[in-house]
């Protein structure tokens, strides 16, 4: 817009990450997963506007490549419909929203400088999930076992260190380390500046990894690659101090979905679209403790509801369940994807965090949660040398059903856990998918540590599995409630 005098774009969609019922091979002009736009950029010698033009035209999403590609050549600019666009005040140019975003109460703001006392926010803090770049060297299904990756890993670490202190020859870092181990250019940096790593039990955290999935990491400065704000939030140094995280999801490619955690989460845990976390403490460097809901958000709370018994926690438990109304998420779907929620005033301050507050527990308390009775069903292989099952790990939602391994499958599924959506999955898909079978990326990895084995966690699945459907098919019964009361009182 600063650059040109005119812009004429052509959207031809197909972003097949948001719709997922197309294909990049069928639909998209390049083949690709992603969307495609073609822009014809105009620059006069003497500009004749004071501001560009902006012409946008788009194609259907459904429409087939060829379709879209003969459209090219039957049409010229001239003869295209265009439509005039301008941005708003964030700089969106298209499905622009016209709604009540703005008034709300945001929850975090970057543009809010970090002080003990914010105003106009309602969390102090906020951070993406930690980055490790080496999943698979800091992350595993069994303490053990991430234990003995750690300390593979940093013993080779030390060992190169030492070799690049004694090297006589000039020769760059990048080409000399041993890609043995998983190396970043913040790894080399710190063999460079001859920082210390030692392996320390202490280290190894629980970790939600994905929905409902939760494993063990090795959570060091170094090695976990970038902490962002999360040594603030659960300290590196201070494993036993504990925290509760709201986890959401900050991108545009996912429906919007959060999750509660007492644990690290991991900034891929909603695979496509990075979280974002905000936590109800945060700690100094001393690992003393502070509230991360402000005073200013207490007492707009308090002010609002005239209410002085409403308490930070309660604040805490209201964000979680206005963030579950599924009205407010068709509302502000746009809104969403583009910034971090804001909050509205909802009539009953008290209801809101009760539902929040179940929520919470129910999410929190996943492991520990009911077992829905789901029924194990299992195929006996009689023949005279049965072969070992075969890990499926699939779901059948019409039918109610859960494929484990091609002998053993669990029915009784009610169809209202499948509703249970984060992101692009349901819970219950999340913990198919995680528990899958998968050869390691690293070499050396697949070389040395790949010891996972459905079979050996099968029964753990199982539990999980019923145990989930249980919070699912609850959680969606308090979005029912919710959806009912609101539908009730806009009546």
């Amino acid at each position: 817009m600063d650059e040109f005098d005119y812009a004429y774009i052509i959207d031809t969609k197909s972003d097949v990450r948001q719709n997922p019922k197309i294909a990049g091979t069928t639909h998209n002009v390049f083949g690709i997963q992603t969307g495609v736009a073609v822009m014809f950029l105009i620059k006069q010698k003497q500009r004749e506007n004071a501001q560009c033009r902006i012409s946008y035209f788009t194609l259907e999403d459904n429409c087939l490549k060829d379709d879209k590609l003969l459209w090219f050549i039957e049409n010229r600019l001239p003869s295209i419909p265009f439509s005039n666009i301008a941005p708003d005040k964030d700089n969106n140019w298209i499905n622009l929203t016209d709604n009540d975003w703005e008034e709300m109460i945001p929850v975090a703001d970057k543009s809010v400088k970090n002080s003990s006392i914010k105003n106009g926010v309602v969390f102090d803090l906020y951070s993406l999930g930690i980055v490790t770049n080496r999943d698979e060297w800091v992350y595993d299904y069994s303490k053990d076992a991430v234990g003995k990756k750690a300390e593979y890993f940093i013993d080779f670490f030390n060992a190169e260190k030492s070799r690049w202190q004694n090297a006589d020859f000039p020769i760059p870092l990048n080409d000399f380390v041993d890609r043995t181990i998983k190396w970043t250019e913040e790894l080399e940096t710190h063999l460079k500046r001859n920082s210390n790593l030692e392996f320390n039990d202490n280290r190894i955290r629980k970790s939600m990894y994905r929905p409902f999935v939760s494993l063990y990491t090795y959570f060091d400065k170094i090695i976990t690659h970038r902490l962002y704000q999360h040594d603030s939030i659960f300290p590196v140094f201070f494993p036993e101090k504990e925290n509760t995280v709201i986890c959401f999801i900050s991108g545009s490619r996912l429906d919007f979905g959060l999750i509660i955690t007492n644990s690290m989460p991991n900034l891929a845990m909603f695979s496509l679209d990075p979280t974002q976390c905000l936590p109800l403490y945060r700690y100094d460097r001393d690992g003393t403790r502070h509230d991360n809901i402000t005073d200013w958000a207490l007492n707009e709370f308090r002010q609002h509801y005239q209410d002085e018994s409403i308490g930070k926690e309660d604040i805490f438990h209201y964000v979680y369940g206005v963030l579950h109304d599924p009205l407010y998420r068709k509302k502000y779907e746009i809104n969403l994807k583009r910034s971090l929620p804001r909050l509205p005033w909802q009539a009953d301050f008290w209801q809101w965090a009760n539902w929040g507050r179940e929520l919470m527990d129910l999410h929190l308390g996943f492991e520990t949660a009911e077992p829905w009775p789901l029924e194990i069903v299992e195929t006996k292989d009689d023949s005279p040398e049965p072969l070992p099952p075969k890990a499926k790990l699939k779901a059948d939602k019409l039918e109610g059903t859960i494929i484990l391994t091609d002998q053993l499958r669990l029915t009784g599924v009610p169809a209202s856990a499948w509703d249970y959506k984060l992101g692009n999955r349901s819970a219950l898909e999340w913990i198919l998918d995680q528990y899958r079978e998968k050869k390691p990326k690293d070499p050396t990895i697949a070389k040395l540590f790949n010891s996972y084995r459905f079979a050996d966690y099968q029964d753990k699945v199982i539990e999980l599995l019923r145990r989930v459907t249980t919070v699912s098919v609850r959680t969606m019964e308090i979005v029912q409630e919710m959806e009912k009361t609101l539908c009730k009182s806009n009546s």
